[in-house]
C-alpha cells in the first residue's frame, strides 16, 4: 500500500492512512485512502457540517421557498450565497436568507415562541411565497425545541402555506455528507406523494442531484425537452417545492450527483417502483452516452442521436482548439464529492489536462474508488486534507492549475497556482456541450493569463525584466504549437454568448405525438 505521509502531518500519524499514491499496476483493493470518518483531532479540517450539507447544498437551491435556519444568525449567514444556484424566478433563494437569531437567553429559556414569531413575520414580509423549509441547528437541537409542533400550529393558522422540517444539526454526521442523507430521507418521508401533478408527456423523469449551478439544470433540461421528455421535478436546483412533492409520479429517476442524492432515488425505487439511471452531464462523450441511455429507456433513441450530432458538430471544433493548447498541463482536482470522478478521466481525454492529484473533503469510499480508478498512475489521492497538506502537495506536484473551492483556491493563488472554482464555477454553466467548451476556455484563461505570469514575480526580491514586451494569451499559448495548428481554419475559440442560459427560458420545443395506448 503506497501510503503518502505529509511532512506537516508526521505529528498526526493517523493521517498517513488518508493519502495514497496510485502506483503502477495497483487495483482499488490496495490504493484507497480511508474516507468519510470523523475528523482526526489536530488536523484542522476544512469540512462543512451536516447542517451545511442539508441547507447549503440540497435545500437552498429550491427557488420558491423561504429557507429559515432555527439557530444563531451566523449559521444561516455562513450558508448564504456562496454557490451560484440561480433560478428563473428572479433568484429569490439567493437574494434572501432567514434566521430566527437564537441568542443566549433563548438557549436558557427556549426559542419556540421566537421561532413562531419569525415564521409569521417571514410569510407576512413575502406574501407571494407560501412555502418554507426550517433547518435545525446545533443550538436548537441541544435545547430540544419542538420545531414540528410549531410548524403544525402555523399551518393551522395559515392554511395556504406548507412547511418542511429538516432536522439536521451540524453534529449529525462527520461532514456535510451526513446532512445530504438527512434531508433526502426527510423530504420523502414528509412531502413526496402529497401533490398530484399534471402529466404532459409519455416520458416523465425526476432530475435528481442537480443544483443549477450557473444554469446547469436549465442546459440539461433543454436536452430533455428537445427529446419530448417532461422534467417533473428537479431535486433541487431551480426546483419548485410542490413539483418535488409530486416526485412519485415520474417514470424514471435520472441521477446526476450520486453522492448527494442517491438516497432519495433509492427510496423512490423501494416505495414507488421508480427505476434509477445514473448519468453524467460533463464532457462530450459522457454526456452523449447519458442522453443515449435516457432515450433508450423510453425507446426514443433517434431523438437523442439528432441532438448529439447537432451539438457535437457545433462545439467540437472549439473544444479541440483549447485541447491543443492545454495538452500536458497538470491539474490538482480538488472539488467536492461527485466532480472528483465526473471529471477525473474526461478532463484528460477531451482536454489533454493530466490529473496529478484528487481529493475530497467529505466523500465516501465509493467516491474515492471511482476517482482513483479514472485518474492515471502516480496521482496523489487525499481524504479530508487540511491547508498545510494542500500547500505541501502543491509544492511537490507543481500543478499548472487547481479546480477547487474558494477557500483553498485563494490559498493556492498566494503560492502562484491559478484556480477555477469547482463548486460554483467561474463563468459557467459547465454542463452540456457548450458548457464543456466554456470550462475549457476558463482553464485556458487561467493558465495563460498574462496577469498570472506577472503575479509570479516578487518585486521585493526579483529583478524587474526590461527586455520583455507586452504578452497576450495567444503569444503565451501558441509559442510552441505547430504552424498548422496555430493557423487552422477549422479549430476556433469559444464563440458563444456571455449569457447562454437566459435564451433557453423563452425557447419553444417541438410537439411529439403520443405513443399508442396499450391494447386492453
Amino acid at each position: 500500500m503506497p501510503y503518502h505521509e505529509f511532512e506537516c502531518s508526521k505529528c498526526i500519524p493517523e493521517r498517513k492512512q488518508h493519502a495514497v499514491t496510485k502506483a503502477p499496476g495497483e487495483d482499488l483493493t490496495s490504493c484507497l485512502p480511508k474516507g468519510y470518518l470523523n475528523t482526526i483531532p489536530g488536523s484542522i479540517s476544512e469540512r462543512g457540517c451536516a447542517y451545511c450539507g442539508a441547507k447549503h447544498v440540497i435545500g437552498t437551491p429550491m427557488k420558491d421557498v423561504i429557507h429559515l435556519s432555527h439557530g444563531p444568525v451566523g449559521c444561516t449567514y455562513d450558508t448564504w450565497q456562496t454557490k451560484r444556484y440561480i433560478s428563473d424566478n428572479g433568484n429569490f433563494q439567493l437574494k434572501y436568507t432567514f434566521a430566527s437569531d437564537v441568542r443566549e437567553k433563548h438557549i436558557v429559556f427556549g426559542a419556540e415562541k421566537l421561532l413562531k414569531q419569525n415564521i409569521l413575520e417571514a410569510f407576512k414580509q413575502f406574501p407571494d411565497i407560501k412555502r418554507m423549509t426550517i433547518y435545525q441547528t446545533c443550538a436548537t437541537a441541544l435545547i430540544g425545541d419542538d420545531i414540528n409542533a410549531i410548524a403544525e400550529e402555523v399551518m393551522e393558522e395559515l392554511p395556504d402555506v406548507d412547511i418542511f422540517i429538516c432536522n439536521s444539526p451540524g453534529f449529525a454526521g462527520p461532514s456535510q455528507s451526513g446532512g445530504h442523507h438527512k434531508i433526502n430521507i426527510a423530504w420523502i418521508n414528509q412531502k413526496v406523494g402529497t401533490v398530484e401533478p399534471e402529466i404532459t408527456s409519455d416520458y416523465v423523469i425526476n432530475y435528481v442531484g442537480e443544483y443549477n449551478i450557473q444554469g446547469d439544470q436549465e442546459v440539461m433540461q433543454d436536452f430533455f425537452k428537445r427529446m419530448g421528455i417532461q422534467v417533473l421535478s428537479t431535486f433541487t436546483g431551480n426546483g419548485r417545492y410542490d413539483d418535488l412533492r409530486a416526485m412519485h409520479k415520474a417514470h424514471l429517476n435520472v441521477l446526476e450527483c450520486a453522492r448527494s442524492a442517491e438516497y432519495i432515488c433509492n427510496e423512490l425505487r423501494v416505495r414507488y417502483g421508480i427505476p434509477r439511471l445514473d448519468i453524467d452531464g460533463f464532457g462530450f462523450e459522457p454526456l452523449s452516452q447519458s442522453l443515449r441511455k435516457v432515450a433508450m429507456f423510453f425507446g426514443i433513441e433517434e431523438r437523442a442521436e439528432a441532438i448529439i450530432a447537432e451539438e457535437t458538430a457545433r462545439w467540437k471544433p472549439e473544444l479541440d482548439w483549447y485541447k491543443e493548447r492545454l495538452k500536458g498541463k497538470k491539474v490538482c482536482l480538488w472539488p467536492g464529492g461527485s466532480k472528483l470522478w465526473h471529471w477525473a478521466h474526461v478532463i484528460e481525454e477531451e482536454m489533454g489536462v493530466k490529473v496529478v492529484s484528487v481529493y475530497t473533503k467529505f466523500g465516501h469510499q465509493g467516491d474515492m474508488e471511482k476517482g482513483i480508478a479514472r485518474c492515471g498512475e502516480d496521482a496523489l489521492a487525499i481524504d479530508d486534507p487540511n491547508e498545510l497538506e494542500s500547500l505541501e502537495a502543491l509544492e511537490n506536484l507543481k500543478p499548472d492549475i487547481i479546480f477547487t473551492g474558494k477557500r483553498p483556491g485563494e490559498v493556492a493563488k498566494k503560492v502562484g497556482v491559478p484556480y477555477l472554482n469547482a463548486h460554483a464555477y467561474h463563468n459557467g454553466p459547465y454542463k452540456g456541450y457548450e458548457g464543456w467548451v466554456r470550462f475549457a476556455r476558463d482553464i485556458y484563461n487561467a493558465i495563460y493569463s498574462p496577469i498570472h505570469q506577472l503575479a509570479e514575480l516578487d518585486i521585493s526580491r526579483d529583478p524587474i525584466p526590461t527586455d520583455k514586451g507586452f504578452a497576450t494569451q495567444r503569444m503565451l499559448s501558441d509559442a510552441s504549437l505547430p504552424e498548422d495548428i496555430r493557423a487552422s481554419t477549422t479549430l476556433r475559440q469559444y464563440s458563444g454568448a456571455y449569457d447562454s442560459v437566459s435564451p433557453l427560458r423563452d425557447k419553444t420545443y417541438p410537439t411529439f405525438e403520443s405513443r399508442p395506448a396499450a391494447a386492453e
